[in-house]
């Protein structure tokens, strides 16, 4: 069975980078035990009222970012779609109680295409979203994560994708390469022993319980990912596969759950 995973997306020009996490994600295919049949990415760039889940049969790329170099422009991701799986998908969300909707027009934004393009730079294996209630919190989207878990038996492997740390205001200006500040690493430790001991109280809370919660994550859309991961991973035999930072303040850290 694939694993869940929690992936930490970083900024969109990590298509582009050298940096020791597109290194890692370049390396994925390799740490999984199949080829998936389909993927199905949970990002932060894509929020709703309710669940929304892409149907598309193939798709576009969207450059939902500004004031980068312009060959980011020039990348695209147009995978195929995944409209059976999608469906599939929107049962397991509707038998749970949680009301999805289906959208027959979106493609995929940086958050699902930047990290993939370095996985599987083909863009032959299917690919569908379903975005983030950021206004409901860690136990809906953990609830989400649970609703979906059984597409795990039937070859598709679940993303989360995110960011471990995300402190954008503190981003402008920093080298890919700077050193993280105490503040950053103390957050991510926390999190990374409330996750890896199974802490799941502890990180449904982390914004209260966590050290510098609120500095490394002004607004909850990049860490929300980790619930959806958790919960379709049955929130057991977490394993950190990637750490490590850019610019500082944006912790790259990955994770495979239920492997």
């Amino acid at each position: 069975m694939l694993p869940a995973l929690f992936l930490s997306h970083g900024a969109p020009s990590l298509a582009l980078s050298q940096a020791p996490a597109a290194a890692f994600l370049r390396t994925l295919p390799a740490l999984l035990p199949e080829r998936p049949k389909a993927i199905l990415v949970v990002s932060a760039h894509w929020e709703t009222p309710r669940p929304r889940i892409s149907v598309v049969a193939k798709n576009s790329t969207i450059h939902d970012f500004r004031g980068f170099p312009p060959a980011l422009y020039q990348l695209r991701y147009d995978a195929p779609g995944a409209p059976d799986i999608a469906q599939r998908a929107a049962k397991l969300l509707a038998d749970a109680g949680l009301e999805p909707e289906l959208d027959p027009t979106r493609g995929l934004d940086h958050g699902a295409w930047a990290p993939l393009l370095l996985a599987w730079p083909q863009a032959d294996i299917p690919v569908f979203q379903i975005s983030l209630q950021t206004a409901r919190g860690p136990a809906h989207h953990l609830a989400l994560g649970r609703a979906l878990a059984p597409l795990r038996n039937e070859g598709v492997l679940i993303v989360g994708s995110g960011s471990w740390t995300h402190d954008l205001s503190s981003f402008r200006g920093q080298a890919e390469n700077a050193p993280e500040p105490d503040w950053v690493l103390r957050f991510a430790d926390w999190a990374d022993a409330a996750l890896t001991e199974h802490r799941t109280e502890d990180l449904l809370q982390y914004r209260t319980r966590a050290p510098e919660a609120v500095s490394n994550h002004p607004t909850e859309e990049h860490f929300l990912p980790i619930f959806v991961a958790l919960g379709a991973g049955s929130e057991t035999n977490v394993r950190r596969l990637h750490r490590s930072t850019t610019f500082g303040i944006i912790h790259m850290d990955a994770y495979a759950i239920g492997a």
